[in-house]
């Protein structure tokens, strides 16, 4: 069974990063110790050009054990919660979904 690697990049709305922030560490250290499947699940802050934060993205890096922990973490209501959480904050977000 291969390993599933999931690379999400949002685009924020101006203003929002420290509240996206804290809403998105908040779902990463919950999914890390609720899901057992989730082996990797990283906030990463894109820096710009001039090497400082890019404050209108932030990039996941999560690895999840098999398709089944994946599907488990699709179906959990955190993530829904998370989403609601966000939708306002954000203005776009791209998902790949990945076999490692």
């Amino acid at each position: 069974m291969a390993r599933i690697a999931l690379v999400v990049e949002f685009t924020l709305k101006p203003g929002a990063h420290a509240a996206f922030d804290a809403v998105i560490r908040d779902h990463a250290a919950g999914t890390l110790a609720d899901e057992p499947g989730c082996e990797r699940f990283d906030v990463l802050q894109p820096r710009g050009a001039d090497g400082q934060p890019d404050l209108s993205r932030v990039l996941l890096y999560e690895v999840y054990a098999d398709d089944a922990a994946f599907q488990a973490h699709t179906q959990n209501p955190r993530l829904a919660r998370t989403r609601a959480a966000y939708a306002d904050l954000i203005e776009g977000r791209r998902i790949q979904v990945c076999a490692l």
